[in-house]
């Protein structure tokens, strides 16, 4: 009998995953600041594998249960912060008598999508599979962390204004510059050894983009994805779908409209000239995609960042 394979449960956008935790609505629809503390519940079951489509960063103590960040076991003997890239797989198995405390911080990309840092956050490579241990603070770093977390919770309590974004989005990159400086000072003596296939994909297809593969070989395509792996194409989207729900393609497509986002808001480039910048043959199809993965058309989702 072939063995059930148990498919993540993908939360598409913060509200989902207040209403999944028992929680107030969000004060944002893009942003919210999660007291741990006042959790009375976890996913039931069903979600105790599931995907994000945000950014999460936690400082938390008390958590007795064990966690997988992909294919690993995130080490939670020293840390007390863990952080998360939308589209990574997050496994949870949490003691009985778990008492869970400290905040979580939740950011969907299209918070940032109009400043640098929605460029410069994959360059924080603690949200990569790769890193699979949490970060451990000293109590004079954790009062930093935790002060400016409260800056932010206090901005994101605020009444909003036209200041409220700019504001929170420079906290939140504060707060990501000084957790790098610890990230590098934890693992200045360490070697990243981690060679999983998600982490390989997650290099490969970054990698793709950044250079001048598009423009040479266009699109990336599951067979050369593949090759680039050494696996056969079956077998790399068996893995993916295992380990993510989602195939070889809707990886490639993930990552697609990331970069398409990027140059959205941070170009003036045309929809046609993106498209080819994209690897497309035809602007139509870049559009059809983007529509199809956003529900709003290029252009449209260009228009709300002006």
């Amino acid at each position: 009998m072939k063995k059930e394979v148990h498919i993540p449960y993908t939360i598409h956008s913060i509200s989902e995953m207040h209403s999944l935790l028992k929680i107030p609505k969000p004060e944002h629809p893009l942003i919210s600041f999660v007291d741990l503390s006042k959790i009375s519940c976890h996913f039931d079951d069903n979600l105790k594998s599931v995907v994000y489509d945000f950014y999460t960063v936690c400082i938390k103590k008390g958590f007795t249960g064990k966690m997988r960040y992909g294919q690993n076991y995130y080490d939670f003997d020293e840390g007390v912060m863990t952080f998360m890239s939308p589209g990574q797989v997050i496994s949870t198995e949490v003691s009985v008598d778990t008492s869970v405390y400290g905040a979580m911080l939740v950011i969907h990309p299209d918070f940032i999508q109009n400043y640098p840092l929605a460029k410069n956050i994959k360059d924080y490579g603690y949200f990569s599979y790769a890193v699979n241990e949490a970060l451990h603070l000293s109590d004079k770093e954790e009062t930093m962390i935790r002060n400016i977390m409260q800056n932010i919770e206090q901005e994101y309590l605020s009444s909003i204004d036209a200041f409220s974004q700019d504001v929170m989005v420079s906290h939140v990159e504060l707060l990501l510059n000084y957790c790098n400086r610890f990230y590098n000072r934890q693992f200045i003596t360490r070697k990243s050894a981690n060679n999983t296939l998600l982490t390989k994909l997650e290099i490969l297809l970054a990698d793709y983009f950044e250079g001048d593969k598009v423009q040479q070989f266009g699109l990336p395509t599951v067979a050369y994805i593949s090759d680039e792996l050494n696996v056969s194409p079956n077998y790399l989207s068996d893995m993916l779908r295992s380990l993510t729900g989602q195939s070889t393609q809707h990886h490639i497509h993930n990552k697609i409209i990331e970069k398409a986002k990027e140059l959205l808001t941070t170009t003036s480039l045309s929809v046609s000239e993106m498209a080819y910048q994209l690897g497309f043959e035809y602007p139509q199809s870049f559009n059809k995609l983007f529509k199809s993965k956003t529900n709003v058309s290029p252009l449209e989702f260009r228009s709300s960042f002006n």
